[in-house]
């Protein structure tokens, strides 16, 4: 079942100066220009200028496709997990609890709410990411955005999001869930 179209982002609300200079560190560390990191992540090289001058805050969808392509987790531009920064797009608003690292792999583990109404499409992760959500309230729609899967209170789903993916609330309540992403080292 394919979702409505959703809303215009939200701004993540912690604070565009921090966030920017790190994505130009990460950006000029991998030797990639501003227009060729705007054009891969499919945003505007204004909104990439202006979040990197601290001038935008961005919306998690545009955070996700510019770390995607840098290919680090959403944490390597965030601050520390002790400030526990919330990321809100067009319909989820997940905070981070905690980013574990090991050799193989770092998570992020969030709490997660999916607000009713239409859905959030996010942009795919660098290959090999995989989201494992289990719901604690309500039911969610959530995975791959050609195939997404359904689970109520108690239930699990996991999937590979190195594709398009996306979150709904199925029905008019609230959900509320915990998100583990797994970001693969290269």
């Amino acid at each position: 079942m394919e979702l409505p179209a959703p809303a215009r982002g939200r701004a993540i609300d912690t604070g565009a100066g921090p966030v920017g200079r790190r994505v130009r560190e990460l950006r000029e560390e991998r030797g990639i220009s501003l227009s060729t990191l705007a054009r891969l992540a499919g945003v505007g090289k204004a909104t990439l200028s202006g979040l990197e001058n601290g001038t935008r805050n961005p919306t998690l969808e545009t955070l996700y496709a510019v770390t995607a392509q840098l290919g680090v987790p959403l944490t390597a531009v965030l601050a520390g997990p002790a400030t526990s920064p919330t990321v809100t797009g067009a319909a989820v608003s997940a905070t981070l609890l905690e980013v574990f690292t090991e050799a193989d792999a770092t998570y992020e583990l969030y709490r997660m709410r999916v607000a009713p109404g239409p859905g959030q499409l996010s942009p795919a992760h660098q290959p090999g990411v995989t989201e494992h959500v289990t719901v604690f309230a309500g039911v969610l729609r959530a995975g791959p955005a050609d195939a997404p899967l359904t689970a109520g209170v108690g239930g699990h789903l996991r999937w590979t999001s190195d594709v398009p993916h996306s979150y709904a609330a199925v029905g008019d309540e609230e959900v509320s869930a915990s998100l583990l992403l797994r970001y693969p080292r290269r």
